[in-house]
């Protein structure tokens, strides 16, 4: 593995590092509600830049320790990211052609499906009860998505990640 290659990996995981910190960071309660999934929106972005190198695996065990950061039901968050990442994988081709605001539909959508997700899985096994403050980051997801997608291309264009 030549230096180059590993610099690359390198600087995607201190971005995933990044998301995770942003994740679990406390906030104030009046922002809290409105937090974008900082996380899954970097993994979104590196899976749709470089699906043949950070996919579902790489979803499926940064959920895993998304749980056990935040002291969740170990699986949930793995089971939604995977299946959102799939489906960014499954359209990575469209997606980057699509414009900036046509994408950032497509990432609050993706951000409501991970949310439905996790409130099913919590609802089958605690009773959870539906509010729709679960959408809030899907909304805040939406309006920072295109400078996540901008930062995130300067880093990679400037890394050369590969």
């Amino acid at each position: 593995m030549s230096f180059q290659a590993a610099n690359g990996r390198l600087i995607v995981w201190v971005t995933l590092l990044i998301g995770i910190i942003s994740q679990i960071m406390p906030l104030p309660s009046a922002v809290d509600a409105w937090r974008p999934d900082w996380l899954l929106m970097i993994i979104m972005y590196w899976s749709i830049a470089l699906p043949h190198r950070y996919n579902i695996l790489t979803a499926w065990v940064l959920g895993l320790i998304l749980d056990i950061l935040l002291g969740a039901t170990l699986g949930v968050r793995s089971l939604a990211m995977s299946l959102v990442i799939y489906i960014a994988i499954l359209h990575c081709q469209r997606l980057r052609n699509f414009p900036k605001w046509q994408q950032s539909l497509v990432i609050m959508l993706l951000l409501c499906i991970y949310h439905l997700v996790i409130y099913w899985v919590e609802f089958v096994m605690q009773e959870a009860v539906f509010h729709t403050d679960l959408f809030l980051p899907a909304i805040s997801g939406l309006i920072i998505w295109p400078w996540i997608f901008w930062i995130l291309r300067r880093v990679r264009r400037h890394y050369k990640v590969r």
